[in-house]
């Protein structure tokens, strides 16, 4: 088992400003990102905290706040089930994803469990980050399923949803701590109709409803982040399509789950990546999205940019910020507070969109830890199959401990392009790779 653990007490994070994705520092592992807008005008992304490559999510659930999608506090522990902080008196079972939602001056954090007779609670908060009262059970009307989200419409009517396979909806009452039971509706999306899988989410954008949900139309796994629109919150519901899909963000790419959120008059999806070749480990991620003149949602690739834009080549990038994976690689943490690329194998590849070479680099040095087997890296521009514009070879004889760096010209570059790492190598146990960074 691979366990990390963070520190109790809050601390920020500041990102490369050329490199957002992910949203979370290294050894950090933050998925189903639920994110919301607060009266303070700061984004609060509420989601599950992995600590395993054994079992899913862990005992708490923290917080990620920012008024300005790049500075970020990760604030730890704002609700446990578990140990000298347990809010949740009737199990110690694993916290899952949450969502938050705030009305009449409180803050109700909803939880789920996987637990087949208590599977979702609440609690409430005077603040976004707790502290939070002990957690109340969600009567359900037997409906025990997880992934909780709730949405409040213009007029006030909180919407309480959940649900695996077949999203279930009900209003919920004044109180925000019980539903509606006369109004439960079953089958709101279904995996039939809708690739529905799990991670219900519902937004309103110019009188259209939006259900965001985790989508199993490709390849049977649900790695994408779709959605359904309607004319009313609890339907029915038109099929829209893929917002994003997080194959190839690691070679055991299983599940995505996520939410679209407005924040300074922009709109961003929030989405997680696997690690650790897990389906578990995953970490939170952002990216703008854009709508079409009909309120349909154009889909967007995974980058390592982020919202930040094309990104300086002349600034260290960390290899752990690949957006693409190909082959047997997979980020893992080599200590707590960092993460390399490791397992390569012969055919492997990396990428990472965009760079912006508007300025002359002559050129990229590359730190690695050399293996038992030498290889080779091969930097290419925009697709694998592009030629190479410049080779590092990788001596062999190694204990995949010791770090060095080493440097290759490359070829004239101009332009926006995606940067691929290409990986070679006639044995396994090759090498990993820490950062890379062009000069001029």
């Amino acid at each position: 088992m691979r366990r990390l653990v963070i520190s109790l007490l809050y601390f920020l994070y500041v990102l490369n400003l050329g490199a957002q994705n992910p949203i979370v520092p290294p050894g950090v592992y933050i998925a189903d990102p639920s994110a919301h807008v607060w009266e303070d005008g700061k984004i609060y992304v509420y989601g599950s905290t992995d600590e395993s490559t054994d079992y899913y999510c862990s005992y708490r659930l923290d917080v990620l706040v920012s008024d300005d999608l790049v500075q970020w506090e990760l604030i730890p522990n704002i609700f446990s089930s578990k140990g000298k902080d347990d809010k949740v008196a009737y199990n110690d079972t694993y916290l899952y994803a949450p969502d938050c939602q705030y009305k009449n001056g409180k803050y109700y954090l909803y939880y789920c469990q996987p637990d087949g007779n208590t599977a979702e609670g609440v609690a409430i908060g005077e603040s976004p980050i707790g502290s939070f009262t002990e957690g109340k059970k969600m009567e359900l009307n037997g409906v025990e399923q997880i992934d909780p989200a709730v949405f409040i419409d213009d007029d006030g009517q909180a919407y309480y949803i959940w649900g695996q396979f077949t999203a279930k909806m009900a209003k919920l009452k004044p109180n925000m701590t019980e539903i509606d039971k006369s109004t439960i509706t079953e089958n709101v999306v279904t995996e039939n109709k809708h690739f529905f899988h799990e991670g219900g989410y519902v937004v309103k954008r110019n009188g259209i409803y939006y259900f965001v949900y985790a989508h199993m139309g490709r390849g049977g796994r649900p790695t994408c982040i779709g959605y359904a629109t309607s004319t009313s919150p609890m339907g029915p519901y038109k099929y829209g399509g893929v917002i994003i899909d997080n194959n190839y963000s690691d070679p055991a790419a299983w599940n995505n789950h996520g939410s679209i959120v407005e924040f300074k008059n922009k709109w961003y999806v929030f989405y997680h990546r696997p690690t650790h070749g897990s389906v578990m480990m995953r970490k939170a991620c952002i990216e703008p999205i854009t709508f079409n003149v009909d309120g349909s949602i154009n889909e967007v690739e995974m980058t390592t940019q982020g919202i930040g834009g094309p990104m300086n080549p002349l600034d260290k990038m960390d290899a752990a910020r690949a957006c693409l994976l190909y082959g047997n690689v997979r980020i893992e943490a080599n200590a707590a507070d960092n993460e390399v690329l490791t397992k390569i194998q012969n055919g492997d590849a990396a990428a990472y969109k965009y760079f912006d070479f508007n300025t002359k680099t002559k050129t990229i040095t590359i730190r690695v830890a050399p293996g038992k087997n030498p290889g080779k890296i091969d930097i290419a521009l925009d697709n694998t199959w592009s030629p190479s514009i410049g080779t590092v070879d990788v001596p062999g004889n190694g204990d995949g401990k010791t770090w060095i760096d080493l440097s290759v010209d490359v070829s004239d570059i101009k332009g926006v392009h995606a940067l691929w790492l290409k990986f070679s190598g006639e044995e396994e146990e090759l090498f990993e790779v820490d950062s890379f960074i062009f000069t001029e």
